[in-house]
């Protein structure tokens, strides 16, 4: 409908009965709903006719069960969390006027129920099957807010008899599509519904600001999502003068990219009839789904998951060789390590060794914190290396299940498991093969596969999922951790040989607090990548908030510098970053006192929440870890840090060092 004004959408209860006596007609054939009843009811009425709706039903289909149900509201993720807070803060008008607000997706099911928990419309609610998991679409129950409004993409309100069945006829609801912030497309609804004896014609009004504030949030969402995409991706894209490199939000709609998305798709050979970059379609076992297009290859794509939230794709493709830059090997090579920025001498130690060994085919084993930049180093090793015009993946072997995994670094074949792709598929480790793979989290690899790996690493050989034939793969491996291998090995979660087999070339990459000095060249390289990234005028750190910032012990290491440097001069009031302007935490420089362990003001604020989560679960590592949003493997590396022993969480002193000591000191004699 949409000549349809706005005092169109709302109904009018003082011509229930006039519309009831239209129903009846245009029910028994003898004519249509006349002048009484409005265009968009009219032509809903129709549609539903059209449509086989029993106009005798009095309930929605039974709710999907429960299974069903969970996979869709995990699909659904973003639009119930966007729902929940604003469906909260409506509990209020909900009580005071019998109603329940309702959420539902694009097609109508119900994802989520608020509302008054009387009784009587407690009892109307589920003999309606007004539920979660219910289909409220209009080709399955008629003439409804929920149904219509998605079918017009309008908001509407539908009282008592001007709903097709005559079931319903004893509700009145109002609702208003919710649409995505970022392309305009119908996702859901926003419903409140009642009995017809609690009709307010606010309720329309309010379903609308409901929906305009869903779609708030969810733009919100999608920025942040957006933001912790680019956060993930920095330290893994690679130079543009050798890749085209797109980002892909979760909805699989590009949204960056290191070039003219035009030049892109000319160079990497899309159909000359195609207007705009493709969208990726989504699925459960690939977030690109189906709709690939032929010209944008497989192996090109990466999935970006942070702490089990999908947050995009990366596609980063090989420029044709005309258009690279071309450089002699020696000046390549010399670029290798380029964005590792620092002057500190331990650094400068750790860059030097990396580029020694970029030479050879050994396995490099890359240790250090989270943050510390680990896979820009397992670049510079690639880049430095005769491998460099060969392809360089990544794999975090963290990041998804056993199943995925095995999948993703094998590939599979024909057959191999329900939803394996016809044809089967090639894993990362062939898709590495004459160049390098990057094995992120190598401490989080399954004890079961870790003998597939050491093969591979050992005879050059793997078998595909489900195959018996086995395959020649020839790639160099850097592998990274922040989990200490070693103890892994004494507590059989790590098998020994893979560790000696990676551990060829060990090395530590220092974290930022041992490179203070590196923190004003780290600073000024990141100002001038925000400027370019975000086209943000000029604007300097102050002499004092540089000094400062050296206080500062950076638990998160460079990723978290470069956060704060962006942060602020995003949120900054004008051209110099003052003292005044840093975080608290910073602004109290944190001193390291001369206390318990020489613990700074922020590792001792650590170390005491640690210690006081882990006391409050009853010492379970694993429930502190996820309580705290970290890795487990993080926790642990915490705890031995402060000498905090999970046996004590729930009684005694949780940070008991001398004790802690003497345990290490007899797990290493043993």
């Amino acid at each position: 409908m949409l000549g349809q004004t706005p005092e169109e959408a709302f109904a009018n209860p003082d011509i229930e009965r006039d519309v009831l006596t239209s129903w009846e007609r245009f029910m028994s054939g003898t004519g249509a709903g006349g002048q009484v009843v409005r265009p968009a009811i009219n032509d809903s009425w129709r549609r539903s006719q059209q449509s086989a709706v029993d106009y005798r039903r009095s309930q929605a289909p039974l709710p999907m069960n429960d299974e069903r149900l969970h996979r869709l509201l995990d699909k659904r993720t973003r639009l119930v969390h966007a729902g929940a807070s604003t469906m909260a803060l409506a509990r209020d008008y909900m009580l005071e006027t019998g109603t329940v607000m309702v959420l539902t997706d694009v097609d109508g099911i119900v994802l989520r129920l608020e509302g008054d928990t009387r009784l009587a419309l407690r009892n109307a609610v589920e003999k309606t099957h007004l539920l979660p998991g219910s289909n409220w679409s209009e080709t399955t129950c008629g003439t409804n807010a929920i149904g219509t409004a998605l079918e017009t993409g309008q908001a509407i309100q539908v009282h008592a008899t001007e709903h097709f069945c005559s079931g319903i006829q004893r509700w009145t609801c109002s609702a208003s599509v919710i649409r995505d912030p970022i392309d305009g497309a119908v996702i859901g609804a926003i419903d409140i519904s009642g009995l017809s004896d609690s009709y307010g014609r606010q309720a329309l009004a309010l379903a609308i600001s409901a929906a305009a504030r869903i779609e708030a949030q969810l733009l919100q969402m999608e920025m942040d999502a957006r933001y912790r995409l680019l956060d993930q991706c920095f330290w893994m894209l690679p130079a543009t003068d050798r890749h085209h490199t797109v980002l892909f939000d979760s909805a699989g709609r590009p949204f960056k990219a290191n070039g003219e998305m035009a030049q892109i798709m000319r160079d990497l050979g899309a159909p000359r009839c195609q207007p705009d970059f493709p969208q990726l379609g989504t699925s459960d076992d690939r977030p690109w789904g189906t709709s690939r297009p032929a010209w944008i290859k497989e192996e090109w794509l990466r999935p970006v998951v942070y702490q089990g939230e999908h947050l995009g794709t990366v596609m980063v493709a090989p420029k044709p060789a005309a258009n690279r830059t071309c450089l002699p090997l020696a000046r390549e090579g010399s670029k290798a390590f380029v964005n590792v920025v620092h002057g500190n001498a331990k650094m400068h130690a750790v860059v030097e060794t990396c580029r020694r060994v970029a030479a050879s085919s050994a396995p490099v084993l890359l240790l250090g914190e989270t943050g510390v930049g680990k896979e820009i180093f397992a670049q510079g090793i690639h880049a430095a290396s005769p491998r460099r015009d060969r392809p360089f993946v990544v794999v975090n072997c963290g990041s998804v299940s056993r199943e995925l995994l095995a999948s993703e670094l094998f590939g599979y074949v024909d057959g191999a498991f329900t939803g394996a792709r016809r044809g089967g598929s090639a894993g990362k480790i062939e898709a590495a093969s004459g160049g390098s793979l990057f094995l992120d989290e190598i401490g989080e690899l399954p004890l079961d596969l870790q003998p597939m790996l050491l093969r591979a690493l050992e005879n050059g050989e793997i078998n595909r999922i489900g195959e018996t034939t086995t395959r020649k793969v020839d790639f160099r491996l850097v592998a990274a951790t922040n989990r200490d291998l070693q103890i892994e090995v004494d507590e059989r979660r790590f098998r020994k040989d893979l560790y000696y087999r990676l551990a060829v070339v060990p090395i530590i990459v220092p974290p930022l607090r041992e490179r203070a000095d590196d923190i004003p060249m780290l600073v000024e390289h990141f100002v001038a990548q925000a400027r370019t990234r975000y086209g943000i005028s000029d604007c300097r750190f102050a002499p004092e908030s540089i000094a400062r910032l050296q206080g500062h012990d950076w638990p998160g290491n460079v990723r978290e510098l470069r956060n704060l440097v962006e942060s602020l001069m995003l949120t900054g009031r004008g051209e110099v970053i003052e003292v005044s302007d840093l975080p608290d935490l910073i602004c109290r420089r944190e001193l390291r006192t001369g206390g318990e362990q020489g613990l700074s003001l922020a590792e001792s604020s650590e170390r005491d929440l640690i210690a006081g989560t882990l006391r409050s679960l009853n010492g379970n590592v694993a429930a502190t870890a996820s309580a705290l949003g970290l890795a487990k493997s993080t926790v642990y590396a915490k705890l031995r840090r402060y000498g905090i022993r999970p046996d004590l969480g729930s009684g005694a002193q949780a940070h008991a060092c001398t004790e802690s000591i003497q345990q290490s000191q007899l797990h290493k004699n043993s």
